[in-house]
């Protein structure tokens, strides 16, 4: 008897939140408004008492990277300390294996001020990128597959980004995608008002505008054909064209 290639895994429900904390979810109701949750994922300009909250009222696994207005940094008589939202953990240039998941991470947007935190330049998040292919690769020998979700502040270029120069995406995510294939790429930087485009298909890989919050159901297990997964209740208001 011929094995079934691949496995049937189950589902993880994630919520991933952006820019904007939303009184939904910052409130006491927030499991009767969102339901059971497995995974939490930030991608960046939140502040810390939000993120806090989240974790320790829907109590799942919590990643996160940071975005160009996360000012991370305590002035003490020693210098500059770094401070971490508690009990999340900083995905930038890291890969996780977390709920039958493989995550990574790339933090930031385009470099817009000479000395802005968490700014770079394409040239930087190139070599930012290529750091983090070596994680990869071991994820690939280890468990058969490079990523199923990359997590990022800012869009790759060329989609869901802006016209100014501030909000314009990387190109390094787009050989990262070619390249490595992710199920899904989720991202923030660009806030959505109005009818603006918040999922599109890259190669392998569904980029999704998380902006304020997208709750994703995901399928655990490998895959064949085009990436699994729902998009299972919502985008936070307001409502965004899909294609």
């Amino acid at each position: 008897m011929k094995r079934a290639s691949g496995r049937k895994g189950r589902s993880v429900r994630i919520l991933a939140v952006s820019d904007k904390v939303v009184e939904t979810l910052y409130t006491p109701a927030i499991r009767d408004n969102v339901g059971l949750v497995d995974l939490l994922l930030a991608c960046g300009d939140l502040p810390f008492y939000y993120l806090e909250f989240l974790v320790s009222m829907l109590d799942a696994p919590a990643f996160y990277v940071y975005g160009n207005h996360d000012h991370n940094l305590r002035y003490t008589e020693q210098g500059p300390v770094a401070i971490h939202p508690p009990g999340w953990v900083n995905l930038d240039e890291r890969s996780v294996r977390v709920k039958g998941l493989l995550l990574a991470g790339l933090e930031g947007s385009i470099r817009y001020r000479p000395r802005g935190l968490h700014q770079y330049t394409q040239a930087e998040m190139h070599r930012k990128a290529l750091r983090l292919a070596s994680r990869l690769l071991i994820n690939r020998l280890v468990h058969g597959r490079y990523l199923d979700i990359l997590i990022t502040h800012s869009p790759p270029y060329g989609i869901h980004d802006g016209p100014d120069y501030a909000h314009t995406g990387f190109e390094a995510f787009l050989w990262l995608m070619a390249r490595f294939r992710p199920r899904y790429l989720l991202h923030g930087h660009r806030h959505v008002y109005g009818r603006e485009v918040t999922k599109s298909r890259y190669h392998r890989t569904w980029v999704l505008n998380v902006y304020p919050y997208r709750l994703i159901e995901v399928q655990t297990g490998r895959t064949k054909g085009p990436p699994a997964g729902r998009l299972a209740v919502r985008q936070g208001p307001p409502s965004a064209k899909e294609e």
